[in-house]
């Protein structure tokens, strides 16, 4: 389903020594997991014996029952085709190694060594095992099995390549798993036996969150649960499945009963990720031995949450901080090109809208930080056919309670007299009617900016280049564009920051809750009647768009299946409609990208075609919009 795949981490009730009652509790958690249709679930460490289970290791009728018990799970399993990583430890050439061995449908396709013995405090497995360090290009007999023994094994089916690590080999300096995920592996499992510790757990899941965006790929961990021995040390048993630098789900530690949890992994927003990482390609490939397996459940219905604003902090706690990166970034790009430009004073245009407002706020802090005269912040408002009392009082209101220097352009006059030379009738509200505007607004800003030693502040935010939603050599244009990092899901938050200076959050309230217009047609009892999201659609859904279209580069398919998900007030058809307006805006406005001006980057995303975003400005938009089309 457009490269999601269901995986889970499972913990067993644990025996210690008790092969046989591990392996039912196995068998009941990997039936459980087929009929979730999870495609590869990992357990524990040592799943069939216990981590625990210490100098017992040597007894030869654990090892005999522990294979024994090996043998009924693949048979058990032989009609489930969810691949399965199990714990056990291997005899081979009189040595002991602690291994997983990873089976589906009754077969044994491979098995893991570990790496790194712990052997301090708590921890003495070198008392026990051999590491698995250097074993590659080897077999091994299992259970009558010739199978795939060493540390160079990656398991593959599809866009699916998962290698396995086994607890301290993620707590190394050089994990494993970081040479996995240059060889390809998009999917980590480890099977841990991590005891609990005053603050551990939150350590452990910052670890495993951490390395899954280190390896640009899913993390899948499972660790040993309250079954364990007690003796010196508790097991709270820990689940945690991330992807790329973000915690999907984990388990509620220490629980008596078994434990299951599934996530589904965009593997092919993954393996997108990496084509557009430089470093990632960079990285050396080592030479592994790929094992094939087969099919695997297919999910039936998504369980993920789609975020429908991903530009925007899921969480309100970290709005209030990301808010504040925003504008320091904002901020401190517009001092150094003013200071390296040796110019004092800003030109802003200001409008009364949400773009405006934020350049305008922005452009007022770095002031602040400085400690420049803010009267060399030269606002200007430039009324037209369109602007309404209530836009234009609250640009002038804004622009009093900061303090800076207003000024009032009445462009009405200027556009008649254009209309006049290039002989359009006045009557014709058509796009030369609000061009001439746009352009002869940004006229003023630049000559203004001429005469006053200023830098023109552009207003114009993501989402409308994105689109082309500018006037080209108007509004288009400025010497800095503030906003041409942001999208205006987000500006809106950002806005929201600014309330906390009391004496303007009556009037930025009104700025947020006003209709986003050009106000370039005529309004109508003076009440705006050109709404911006009624001609080309909900800046929401385009963000959305744009957000999956350039960051993982998703088909508009993809796109518009995730988008279903993510919004409930919208149906198919209206997403699908606007969605084919986003990507004809997007291929066909390109050429005003190609020269927009000099802007300060904030997110992941941008559109500066000196940095992120090259396109040629003529590229042909068939197959996108024919792929759509056939959804």
């Amino acid at each position: 389903m457009y490269g999601f795949y269901r995986v889970a981490s499972a913990i067993n009730k644990t025996t210690i020594a008790n092969p046989n009652q591990n392996a039912k509790e196995v068998i009941s958690l990997l039936k459980n997991a087929y009929t979730q249709e999870v495609s590869i679930v990992v357990f524990p460490e040592l799943t069939l014996t216990g981590y625990s289970a210490s100098d017992l290791f040597f007894n030869q009728l654990l090892l005999r029952e522990q294979n024994s018990s090996l043998f009924y799970i693949l048979e058990e399993s032989r009609d489930i085709s969810t691949v399965a990583i199990i714990g056990i430890y291997i005899l081979d050439k009189n040595r002991l190694y602690n291994s997983a061995v990873i089976i589906q449908n009754g077969k044994i396709l491979g098995a893991v060594p570990k790496i790194y013995l712990p052997n301090k405090k708590e921890f003495y497995e070198k008392r026990q095992f051999v590491s698995g360090k250097g074993i590659k290009d080897t077999t091994i007999s299992l259970l009558g099995q010739k199978i795939p023994f060493g540390v160079d094994l990656l398991f593959s089916y599809k866009d699916i390549l998962f290698g396995v690590e086994i607890c301290e080999d993620l707590w190394a300096v050089i994990p494993p798993s970081l040479l996995m995920a240059s060889s390809g592996a998009n999917l980590i499992f480890n099977l841990s036996a991590s005891n609990e510790l005053i603050g551990k757990a939150e350590y452990r899941e910052e670890l495993v969150r951490t390395e899954s965006a280190r390896c640009m790929g899913a993390y899948i961990y499972s660790s040993s649960g309250v079954g364990e021995s007690t003796t010196d040390t508790t097991f709270g048993g820990h689940g945690i499945i991330a992807e790329y630098g973000s915690t999907l789900v984990q388990t509620k530690r220490f629980s008596m009963q078994n434990e299951l949890i599934t996530a589904d992994i965009d593997i092919e927003k993954l393996n997108w990720l990496r084509l557009n990482d430089s470093s990632y390609c960079d990285s050396d490939i080592k030479p592994f031995r790929t094992i094939e397996f087969n099919s695997t459940p297919q999910i039936s219905r998504l369980n993920r949450y789609i975020n429908p604003k991903p530009f925007v902090p899921p969480i309100d706690e970290e709005k209030h901080k990301r808010c504040e990166e925003i504008t320091n970034i904002q901020s401190y790009g517009l001092i150094k090109r003013m200071s390296s430009a040796y110019i004092k004073r800003a030109v802003i245009g200001i409008s009364g809208g949400l773009d405006s407002t934020l350049a305008l706020l922005s452009t007022h802090k770095a002031f602040e930080i400085m400690g420049w005269n803010r009267k060399d912040i030269i606002a200007i408002t430039m009324g037209g056919f369109g602007t309404t009392t209530r836009t234009k009082n609250n640009a002038i209101n804004l622009c009093k309670k900061l303090g800076v220097t207003l000024r009032e352009v009445d462009i009405r006059d200027i556009s008649l007299k254009e209309f006049e030379l290039i002989g359009h009738n006045r009557e014709e509200l058509s796009v030369t009617y609000e061009n001439v505007q746009a352009r002869a607004r940004t006229s003023i800003l630049m000559n203004t900016a001429n005469r006053e030693n200023g830098l023109v502040i552009g207003t114009g935010d993501l989402s409308e280049i994105a689109l082309g939603w500018s006037t080209y050599n108007g509004d288009h244009m400025s010497a800095y564009g503030l906003n041409s990092g942001i999208p205006k899901t987000l500006i809106k938050y950002v806005i929201e920051y600014y309330k906390s200076n009391s004496k303007i959050a009556n009037i930025i309230d009104d700025i947020l809750n006003t209709p986003i217009s050009p106000e370039l047609l005529p309004h109508q009892d003076n009440k705006i009647t050109q709404k911006t999201e009624d001609i080309i659609g909900s800046y929401e859904l385009h963000d959305f768009f744009l957000y999956h279209f350039i960051k993982y580069g998703a088909k508009p398919s993809k796109i518009l299946f995730l988008a279903t998900l993510a919004f409930k007030e919208y149906n198919r058809k209206t997403i699908k409609k606007w969605l084919k307006v986003f990507l004809k805006r997007f291929f066909t406005q390109q050429f005003k990208r190609s020269c927009m001006p000099d802007g300060v980057k904030v997110g992941t995303v941008s559109l500066s075609p000196r940095a992120d975003w090259r396109m040629p400005s003529d590229a042909n938009m068939d197959i996108w919009l024919d792929e759509l089309v056939k959804y």
